[in-house]
């Protein structure tokens, strides 16, 4: 919890903790985002389930917009450090709606320092005619370049997306961009650092995510899905059950209602939606389709 201060606004919370904006006005509705009241308790979100995908590289997953990274494992039998455990997660902005980020599989192309930006056609147009703003043909490297001081290009497509810093003290945790993935200078100098050219890229969509904790947990994670349209914005987008986890949960005589009102909620956080005795989780796991137990370990956001 973070006790908010006079003057003290969301996005700078969001920024102090390194959380997305749009995660912590979700997990706390009501609350004014630019006028907050002094000494209202703020709820931050920093316990994450982790993709239902390999534990390798960096994972994106758009509808929460974080970003994952899984340091690469130690080669022959020397065990990993504790830093090669390590998950490190950030929060993104990514495309807006007309302009979404897609979903990819990939890999780290180019890593570019101080790069300068060539601005598509497209965007040049939509400069003009929006801020009446005539762009040049390239921004050079500098602090009215949006992607900041550090690019990593994927090998999707022309190599047209990236994942960049920025020069804007807002963004970070919404769908703001032209369809890259932004994040915070220090969080992409960091990641710059980290990774190597052939990381693989995995970009996924994925609201809903589950976990079977080694103590009989199922903690459920859902997020709003991304809106397709501006007027999907202004709707309620209803997360469909699993039926595969309804039917474990009825043929074990497990209430259905608390992960019902999980997907209904849709904080942004791990909630737990059920409790397993020992003899049930050996049945779940009887019962169970291969992939579900292997979503993910709940783990702490951990940032460097």
């Amino acid at each position: 919890m973070h006790e908010v201060q006079e003057g003290e606004h969301l996005e700078a919370i969001a920024k102090q903790y390194d959380i997305g904006f749009l995660a912590l006005l979700t997990l706390n509705p009501g609350v004014d985002p630019y006028l907050p009241e002094p000494g209202t308790l703020i709820k931050l979100p920093q316990q994450h389930l982790l993709p239902d995908t390999p534990y390798e590289g960096i994972v994106i997953n758009l509808a929460e917009l974080r970003l994952y990274y899984y340091p690469p494992k130690p080669q022959g039998e020397k065990d990993a450090t504790e830093e090669e455990r390590r998950v490190h997660i950030f929060p993104i902005g990514i495309g807006r709606i007309g302009r979404e980020t897609p979903v990819m599989q990939t890999y780290v192309s180019q890593k570019r320092q101080n790069p300068t930006w060539t601005p598509p056609q497209s965007i040049r147009e939509e400069y003009k005619r929006t801020r009446n703003i005539v762009l040049p043909d390239v921004v050079p490297a500098g602090p009215d370049n949006p992607l900041g001081r550090h690019a990593l290009r994927l090998g999707y497509g022309n190599g047209e997306y990236l994942i960049h810093g920025t020069n804007k003290s807002f963004g970070i945790g919404l769908r703001v961009s032209a369809g890259c993935i932004r994040l915070r200078p220090d969080d992409v100098a960091w990641l710059f650092e980290a990774v190597d050219v052939n990381t693989p890229v995995r970009i996924i969509d994925t609201a809903t995510k589950v976990s079977i904790e080694p103590d009989g947990r199922i903690m459920v994670e859902a997020h709003r899905p991304l809106s397709r349209t501006e007027k999907e914005t202004q709707q309620r987008i209803l997360l469909p059950p699993d039926p595969a986890i309804i039917a474990k949960l009825e043929r074990m005589d497990i209430s259905t209602q608390r992960y019902r009102a999980a997907l209904a909620v849709q904080q942004g956080v791990p909630i737990e939606v059920a409790e397993l005795s020992p003899l049930q989780l050996k049945a779940w796991h009887t019962l169970n389709e291969q992939g579900l137990t292997n979503a993910s370990d709940l783990v702490r956001a951990d940032t460097p």
